[in-house]
């Protein structure tokens, strides 16, 4: 009776979501908030228009090349202007773009679009880490809850972690919650990136780069700096932990409490 167990696997496939790199992946991760969502949705309908114009256009290649060859057609044709034909081939580009530059643009406008943040995150790109800071809680002497996160190295990673990809303290968020990160760097360009969440924010030194997000589900996302900033730039990663708000306020008052 295996094949049963085979079907049911097939029909009713489990939940495991891709929020890291895969070897030989083409695709793109998961998405955990609107925006990937809609970049991943754009994508998709913008290969749908390329799809059809690469069938057309190669269509019309064999086919001129296949009745035009000097075989069949020893005496070509003297026309060479056609208005009908010039007319088509100018407008029917015109609206796919069209068509492709209105979902797109109402994306751009949604990514710059900083909805009233419940939480803000700064996070500092170092040679070769990255600092944390959440600045809407203070300990007692007025300090913001601040760490480091680095890389795990090869030696010391645990069963099922990530190699390159796991780090020692990862950045915890609450779901179903806006978000705003505050990037910038302390040395070199750097680049917060976390394909999952849809966010690539440079970071800049003397210079403030934000961005929001708003995270839908549970679950770990990984990240790397995406800016070459030095020998070390492949060691830097960012894993962000999403979980239940009760879970996050636990977390920074134990964070606190250690501070």
């Amino acid at each position: 009776m295996w094949y049963l167990s085979v079907a049911m696997c097939v029909l009713t496939p489990s939940l495991a979501f891709a929020d890291a790199a895969q070897p030989w992946q083409l695709s793109f991760q998961d998405p955990a908030t609107p925006i990937m969502q809609g970049i991943i949705d754009l994508h998709h309908d913008i290969m749908f228009f390329l799809v059809f114009i690469i069938v057309f256009v190669m269509w019309m290649m064999m086919r001129t090349m296949y009745h035009f060859h000097h075989s069949r057609n020893p005496m070509p044709e003297k026309i060479v202007h056609g208005t009908t034909i010039e007319v088509a081939w100018t407008v029917t580009p015109s609206l796919i773009l069209v068509a492709i530059a209105i979902p797109s643009f109402a994306l751009l406008y949604s990514m710059d679009e900083i909805v009233d943040p419940a939480i803000t995150l700064k996070a500092i790109g170092h040679q070769w880490y990255w600092t944390y800071e959440y600045s809407d809680y203070t300990t007692s002497d007025e300090e913001s809850l601040v760490y480091d996160s680095y890389m795990i190295p090869d030696d010391d990673l645990e069963q099922g972690q990530l190699r390159l990809l796991e780090v020692d303290n990862r950045v915890v968020l609450p779901v179903n919650t806006h978000v705003r990160v505050i990037v910038t760097a302390a040395d070199v360009l750097h680049s917060w990136a976390v394909p999952s969440l849809g966010v690539k924010c440079d970071a800049v030194p003397g210079r403030l780069n934000q961005a929001s997000f708003y995270i839908q589900r549970e679950g770990v996302f990984y990240g790397q700096c995406s800016e070459l900033c030095g020998v070390n730039h492949g060691f830097m990663p960012i894993v962000v932990e999403a979980v239940q708000l009760d879970d996050y306020l636990s977390w920074v008052a134990n964070k606190l409490e250690d501070a």
